[in-house]
């Protein structure tokens, strides 16, 4: 799992799962592992593409924000995430979830898009 998180430095389509699964790796069981080798398999189907850093004549920022409205069976936890784009270059980005249980999928949407804001700001 550690070299698993260590991918997802460059490949953010892996980001989210291997995170998820990291959460019960104290005590993974049967399905764990088998998430955990299905993520393997679409590592080795994925091998040619990559993430381009690339020169850009824009110096633009934009950002993407999603939420997911109590997402976590344990503890109804949404999760929230945002990606920072500068010209065509993704130079930061994050997926977590929520320290707070939403009472409306709005205030996650907000919450989400806050924290983005906060970012593109701080950039």
């Amino acid at each position: 799992m550690g070299a698993l998180q260590y991918l997802t430095f460059m490949r953010l389509n892996i980001y989210f799962v291997v995170n998820r699964v990291y959460q019960f790796m104290h005590s993974p069981t049967y399905s764990h592992w088998g998430v955990i080798k299905h993520i393997l398999c679409y590592l080795q189907g994925m091998t040619t593409y990559d993430l381009h850093i690339t020169r850009s004549s824009s110096s633009a920022r934009h950002s993407f924000t999603d939420a997911d409205w109590a997402d976590s069976i344990d503890d109804r936890k949404s999760m929230s995430g945002y990606l920072v784009f500068f010209g065509q270059t993704p130079v930061s980005w994050k997926s977590s979830k929520q320290r707070i249980i939403a009472r409306s999928s709005t205030k996650v949407e907000y919450k989400a898009l806050a924290d983005g804001i906060a970012e593109v700001i701080w950039l």
